[in-house]
C-alpha cells in the first residue's frame, strides 16, 4: 500500500474519538507528511501504532510521540532540542513544524546517532544536527531552546536541561519510576501534567549499549555527590565559630 495513505491512516486513528492522542492540528499534519517508514525497515508495520526495538532501544508508537508532542506545545519559530534522537524519528517530526535547522538533537549511543543522521538525511531532513553527547547535559553550545523533548524517564528534570531553556520555554518528560507521567516543566520549575507512559530510564556514560560496562549505580553516585554539594554545613562554612562550639 503507498505509505501516504497508511500515514493518512495512522493519523486518523490517532485524532479518532477511541484513541484521543492528538489534538494538536500543527503535529498532525506534521505526522501526516513525515515518512516514517524511512526510519523503519518495514513498510508497513512503520505506520501501526506499536513501539518497535532497534539498536537496543526502543521507537515510539506513534500515539506516544502524539502524546509527546501534545504536551510540547511547539510552535512554529522555535528552537528545539531532542534528548534521546534514536532512530530520528521524533525529530523530523519537530523539523516539519519549525524547520529542519531549528532542530538540534543528541544521543548517547553512537550507532544510534548514525541511525539517526543517515534516516533523516534519507527522509529528507538532512539539515537536523545529530550529536553524540550525554543527553543530561543537553547541547549548551546552541542553547537556550525554546522547547526540550528528553525521550527518556527521570526522577527530577536534569539542571543542565532546565539551565538550557529560554525565557518561555518549555522541557518536556517522562517523569518518575514506573510507571511515569508526561511532565512539562517551566524554567521556573512549576509542572503540569499529562498522560501516563513507560520509558527506559535516562542513561549516564558507560550505560549505553555497546558500553564496556553498564553500571546502574553511575546515576545515584552523581546524584549523590550533588546532595552533598548542596547541603555543605560543616567546616567550610568561614561563618561558624567552630573553637566557640567546641569549648
Amino acid at each position: 500500500m503507498d505509505p501516504a495513505v497508511l500515514r493518512e491512516d495512522m493519523v486518523d486513528g490517532l485524532e479518532s474519538p477511541t484513541k484521543v492522542a492528538l489534538d494538536d492540528e500543527a503535529v498532525a499534519i506534521a505526522m501526516r507528511d513525515v515518512p516514517r517508514h524511512e526510519f523503519l525497515e518495514d513498510d508497513h508495520a512503520a505506520y501501526a501504532d506499536r513501539a518497535h526495538e532497534v539498536l537496543e532501544t526502543r521507537v515510539l508508537a506513534p500515539s506516544t510521540v502524539a502524546q509527546l508532542f501534545e504536551a510540547l506545545a511547539i510552535e512554529n519559530g522555535d528552537d528545539v532540542l531532542i534528548v534521546g534522537a534514536g532512530i530520528g524519528y521524533t525529530a523530523a517530526v519537530a523539523a516539519e513544524i519549525v524547520g529542519e535547522h531549528r532542530v538540534h538533537a543528541v544521543d548517547i549511543s553512537r550507532p544510534l546517532v548514525y541511525a539517526a543522521r543517515t534516516n533523516l538525511e534519507r527522509a529528507g531532513y538532512q539539515g537536523v544536527l545529530v550529536d553524540r553527547r550525554d543527553g543530561a547535559g543537553g547541547l549548551p553550545e546552541y542553547a537556550p531552546f525554546d522547547r526540550i523533548l528528553l525521550e527518556a524517564a527521570a526522577v527530577d528534570p536534569p539542571r543542565a536541561l532546565l539551565a538550557q531553556l529560554a525565557d518561555g520555554g518549555r522541557l518536556v518528560l517522562p517523569r518518575g519510576t514506573q510507571p511515569q507521567r508526561i511532565t512539562a516543566v517551566d524554567p521556573d520549575g512549576s509542572s503540569d501534567e499529562f498522560g501516563v507512559v513507560s520509558f527506559d530510564p535516562l542513561l549516564l556514560e558507560g550505560e549505553q549499549s555497546g558500553a564496556v560496562e553498564r553500571n546502574r549505580t553511575d546515576r545515584e553516585d552523581v546524584e549523590y555527590a550533588r546532595r552533598r554539594a548542596d547541603s555543605r554545613t560543616g567546616w567550610e562554612q568561614e561563618w561558624i565559630e567552630w573553637d566557640d562550639r567546641l569549648r
